[in-house]
């Protein structure tokens, strides 16, 4: 079971993740109804379908992207997105960060950006300075998680994506010089 840390919370997830099987096509795949986050593939060959959706019956529409996947595949549609996912194949792979500060940067979505899949509660500071402001854990990595996000921490230590670093001049170090004879 999976849990949703949004807004310094753990919230229940209304959103249904389509993943498409081995066998099955982007173009013919069962849509459930509700709230439905896409891959870029049923996006592209359903684009209509999915507008459709959105506007007749008031689900909100969402999109992932693989870690292999151009968040350019998406950029001219960011407007049709509530929800824009980024898959996080293992916890050792950072593509997804620098999707995510591209999406903000570059493309200027302003939307929910979540972080999904092999994420652990650890890394959630870091996915925070990357741009991400929803993240999908197992429920028992939630139960744990720090869901106060950045109040966690007391100052970062560098800068991040639409977050400058504004230190105070108590807080850097003070170094010594050394005395030459």
């Amino acid at each position: 079971m999976l849990s949703l840390i949004k807004q310094e919370s753990v919230a229940v997830d209304a959103w249904k993740l389509l993943t498409l099987a081995e066998n099955e096509m982007a173009g013919t795949v069962t849509l459930p109804v509700g709230p439905l986050l896409v891959p870029v593939a049923v996006w592209h060959a359903r684009r209509r379908e999915l507008v459709e959706r959105e506007y007749a019956h008031g689900w909100p529409l969402g999109v992932w992207l693989a870690a292999t996947e151009s968040p350019r595949a998406i950029a001219e549609d960011l407007d049709d997105f509530s929800v824009v996912a980024v898959h996080f194949p293992k916890t050792t792979d950072g593509r997804g960060c620098f999707t995510a500060r591209l999406l903000r940067r570059r493309y200027g979505y302003r939307g929910e950006l979540r972080a999904f899949g092999e994420v652990s509660r650890e890394q959630l500071f870091y996915l925070w300075r990357s741009s991400f402001d929803a993240f999908t854990l197992r429920a028992a990595q939630a139960a744990r998680a720090p869901v106060s996000g950045p109040h966690a921490f007391a100052q970062a230590g560098q800068a991040a994506a639409g977050r400058p670093l504004r230190l105070a001049a108590s807080a850097l170090p003070r170094f010594r010089t050394a005395r030459t004879a």
